[in-house]
């Protein structure tokens, strides 16, 4: 089945060079908007451009390419106006296909069930958005989850259309999360953690190993694993790299400050796995476990605590700190 690509919508005239396509009517005339398909309840719009192919109309084409929809449903979100091309013409069922253009239509998830644990915001300027995420709320719109991730959730809440997430942490794990709330200094901030020049701090509670002497450093070589969206430590050149200290330690359990060098999926779990002390109640690391659905008692004991780095635009010495807290229970 194919994916759904999400991102920010461009403003209304799209990819330098392409031409819409002539059949977006409802009374016979092309419909001109100032921008393809507003947010909906926080929900921007998914795109994609057509590929080379054989189909004869569009409708052909998103029927074949997104196998879980049937062309009844496309037809109807066409009728509402809600398949558009990048210059914001609506796309009517028999709109002739044509390759290189870009169309933008709305991502409908089936009934999602809330998840009951609630975001907080701790500093907001004209640029930057500094959010504490709980467990188990995805960062942004993945799967089965869509209005019940952080970055739609702020959307709606916020009204900030154009809000992006500047990093990613994983759905199981809590903590700082960073916003970009304007386009135009969006890559001053993403230029921070290309260049390494954000110290994250990360909490963590595992067991204990007598054996280990700390603080040290864990540097291997983490590459993509199986299933798909597991990791795992291979030969060759190191590629990553954990800062590791025990805090205290008491009942078999430590908590840990981790300091990551380098950004790799999934690195401090995979570390701490590798080092005989896996985070508690990680769900893939040392091995894969059994799905457990929606149930939300037992959370990976992995809490982004702080960032800190010095803003690009102000020169000010920045640190964000959660105010969440790790438990054994």
């Amino acid at each position: 089945m194919a994916t759904e690509f999400w991102g920010p919508v461009s403003p209304a005239g799209g990819h330098g060079g392409a031409t819409a396509l002539d059949c977006g009517r409802t009374d016979g005339h092309r419909i001109p908007m100032t921008a393809p398909l507003p947010l909906r309840e926080g929900v921007g719009p998914s795109s994609i451009w057509l590929p080379a192919g054989s189909w004869r109309t569009v409708l052909e084409f998103l029927v074949a390419r997104f196998a879980a929809i049937d062309a009844a449903t496309w037809t109807a979100r066409m009728e509402r106006g809600e398949v558009q091309d990048e210059h914001g013409v609506r796309l009517a069922p028999d709109c002739a296909y044509r390759s290189g253009v870009r169309i933008y239509y709305y991502r409908e998830a089936g009934t999602e069930a809330p998840i009951p644990f609630e975001e907080t915001v701790l500093y907001r300027d004209d640029d930057l958005l500094v959010v504490d995420k709980p467990h188990f709320l995805p960062v942004t719109p993945a799967g089965r989850f869509l209005h019940e991730t952080l970055l739609v959730r702020l959307k709606r809440k916020l009204r900030l259309e154009y809000l992006v997430p500047i990093h990613r942490l994983d759905r199981e794990t809590a903590g700082v999360v960073l916003f970009s709330i304007r386009p135009e200094s969006r890559g001053a901030y993403h230029a921070l953690f290309q260049q390494r020049a954000v110290t994250k701090t990360y909490e963590a509670l595992a067991g204990v190993a007598p054996a280990l002497r700390f603080p040290l450093t864990r540097r291997s070589r983490i590459d993509a694993g199986e299933p798909f969206f597991l990791m795992q430590e291979v030969a060759g050149a190191a590629n990553a790299e954990t800062d590791i200290e025990l805090l205290e330690s008491g009942s078999g359990i430590g908590r840990y400050r981790l300091t990551p060098r380098t950004g790799r999926k999934h690195q401090l779990r995979v570390h701490m796995a590798a080092l005989g002390i896996p985070i508690l109640n990680d769900p893939f690391y040392p091995r894969l476990l059994p799905c457990k659905g929606d149930d939300y008692t037992r959370p990976l004991q992995l809490l982004a605590r702080r960032l800190a780095f010095t803003d690009p635009l102000t020169g000010a010495a920045r640190q964000f700190e959660s105010g969440r807290s790790l438990a054994t229970g």
